[in-house]
């Protein structure tokens, strides 16, 4: 029960529906206390709710439960970042990574809380500078109409940047009329809008701010009327950085080429090359990883795709390509898989790419990934000496009418060797005890599964049924048992029993509680709603009524006459 809410609860988490994931964690954890994983989880998706509070709180549980545990510092680092406890994140991933030393996760948390701290203690002198710092800078841009177009520009991104790194370069771009914009935005002052003329030359500072926040300007101060200035040269750096860009891409059609022509060495050299000119396109990461992939180096593919994650969050690249690179990864580690636990790394990744972009491919290969390691799991687990220890155990807590306790070790027997149609007979006797007649008649109906020719699987699922007044099925199942064992006095006894109940049907000796609840039963039936939404059967009934001779003509059609059998069995027709 704990790993079924467990499930549910990391496919909400992968769905982003972080409330659900909470709630069914909780219920995981309500059944399953002292399991170190269920926390970890938990405080995931509160620290994704911004709840730092609560994901400490998890966190510090999950490291008490099992301190030699890595992911646990993870969580617990990122829960005092997010508290802005930068000394304490920085501890908590020290200390995981002196467990893991090579954990990529841990390694990039370290980096984050030190350079927070890093901000956090370093002196600002330039005021202005330190609104750069807040931590919505950026959703004010985005939201913003005069701002928002900025953030496709990249001289403007590696501006801010800048300023964000050191807020005493701030003076370096006051006469950028973009940045001038951004700091009325962030300081919450109306500026003047430039015009398209104003755009092509250095607007003053006097002329941007609003009337009220202009200083008073002695005669002799005023600007002088701007003189025409020639047109600027184009910088050389950029010009070169431009030319880079454009070689890189040359290399990677190259390598594009080889990689489709299975040239994987000169597609690896190419893309190498690429990354060597340009730094700040992670696709040719992810190319380079792709082509590793194909060539069985799963661990360098890894290494490329941790360096893509990493790299792109600093660019703030496409969450899509971020994606691309965590999706990758989790393929390569399902491939280096050789055990059920070795698919938990490899599921964490799917369930981060699809955070950062639900695609339907990477579902697939989160689903496909839970799938096989369920079944290597299984695999591991099954072991055949100890479930027929399990079974005997089931067997003497029946013999003491404990049939809880019995169905607890014919379950483990189950869990044990998951093909013994014995246990399965014997839990279905369990269930039918304890009056969970559904669960005892799918048990009853995998034993017949398993093995057609066992005749105990055929009494379990006949009794079920007869107890559940479902008396033409159960006579069935016992004739089908009586095919492969004629002599079975269980199976035999089920007839007659059957027969006996069928005949009292017929005479109408059920009292009319009793024939009210089977009929209300039998029209629940399936089988039995196809025979009376038939129209043949339909006039065959109403002709019963008003004709008996054409009625005994109907009874000489043997399908007619079986259904009408039906109908009496089920208490639905009563013959007089």
């Amino acid at each position: 029960m704990a790993d079924e809410a467990k499930a549910k609860g990391n496919a909400a988490f992968s769905a982003g529906k972080f409330d659900d994931a909470v709630r069914f964690f909780s219920e995981a954890i309500d059944l399953a206390p002292t399991n170190h994983v269920l926390y970890s989880n938990r405080s995931a998706a509160y620290a994704s709710l911004l709840k730092y509070s609560e994901a400490l709180t998890d966190a510090q549980k999950t490291v008490q439960l099992n301190p030699d545990w890595s992911k646990g510092y993870s969580r617990l680092g990122a829960a005092h970042l997010g508290l802005g406890n930068y000394e304490e994140a920085v501890s908590s991933y020290k200390k995981g990574l002196d467990i893991d030393p090579n954990n990529e996760a841990l390694k990039s948390g370290l980096a984050d809380a030190q350079s927070a701290a890093s901000r956090a203690s370093a002196p600002r002198s330039n005021s202005f500078g330190s609104i750069f710092q807040g931590p919505d800078v950026w959703a004010k841009l985005t939201a913003d109409p005069a701002t928002r177009a900025y953030l496709q520009q990249p001289d403007f991104l590696m501006m801010m940047q800048d300023v964000q790194r050191n807020p005493n370069n701030l003076n370096k771009y006051l006469q950028d009329q973009r940045m001038m914009q951004v700091l009325g935005l962030l300081l919450n002052v109306k500026m003047k809008t430039a015009t398209p003329e104003e755009m092509e030359r250095d607007v003053p500072m006097s002329e941007v701010l609003p009337p009220e926040a202009r200083k008073p300007e002695k005669e002799s101060e005023k600007p002088k009327e701007p003189e025409p200035e020639p047109e600027p040269m184009e910088v050389s750096e950029e010009k070169d950085a431009r030319e880079r860009k454009a070689a890189a891409q040359k290399e990677k059609e190259v390598g594009n080429a080889a990689y489709k022509k299975k040239d994987f060495e000169t597609a690896i050299k190419h893309y190498t090359k690429a990354l060597e000119l340009d730094d700040e396109d992670i696709s040719f990461l992810t190319n380079r990883a792709a082509v590793y992939m194909e060539m069985g180096k799963y661990d360098e593919c890894i290494k490329d795709c941790d360096k893509a994650v990493e790299r792109g969050r600093e660019l703030r690249s496409d969450y899509k390509m971020v994606a691309r690179a965590l999706t990758r990864k989790g393929t390569a580690l399902v491939k280096l898989a050789k055990c059920s636990k070795d698919f938990e790394p490899a599921i964490e990744t799917f369930q981060k790419a699809l955070t950062e972009h639900r695609n339907p491919d990477t579902l697939k290969k989160l689903n496909e990934a839970e799938r096989m390691k369920k079944e290597l799991e299984q695999q591991e687990y099954f072991d055949p000496k100890l479930a027929d220890e399990e079974r005997e155990k089931g067997n003497e807590y029946f013999k003491q009418q404990k049939y809880p306790e019995a169905v607890k070790h014919y379950t483990e027997a189950l869990r044990r060797n998951p093909t013994d149609p014995k246990v399965y007979s014997n839990r279905a006797a369990c269930y039918t005890k304890l009056g969970a007649l559904p669960e005892g008649l799918k048990d009853a109906e995998k034993c017949i599964e398993l093995d057609p020719t066992f005749s105990k699987g055929y009494t379990r699922k006949g009794a079920v049924q007869f107890f559940m007044k479902e008396y033409d099925k159960a006579l069935e199942t016992y004739q089908e048992g009586l095919k492969h064992d004629p002599h079975n006095q269980e199976l035999t006894d089920g007839v007659r029993r059957c027969i006996e109940q069928i005949n009292k049907s017929n005479r109408g000796e059920f009292s009319p509680e009793e024939l009210k609840e089977r009929q209300a039963k039998a029209m629940q039936d399936p089988e039995i709603q196809n025979i009376l939404s038939d129209p043949i059967m339909r006039q065959v009934l109403v002709d019963f009524q008003e004709s008996p001779a054409s009625a005994q003509e109907h009874l000489k059609n043997p399908q007619v006459m079986h259904k009408i059998q039906k109908l009496v069995s089920a208490g639905i027709v009563q013959l007089r």
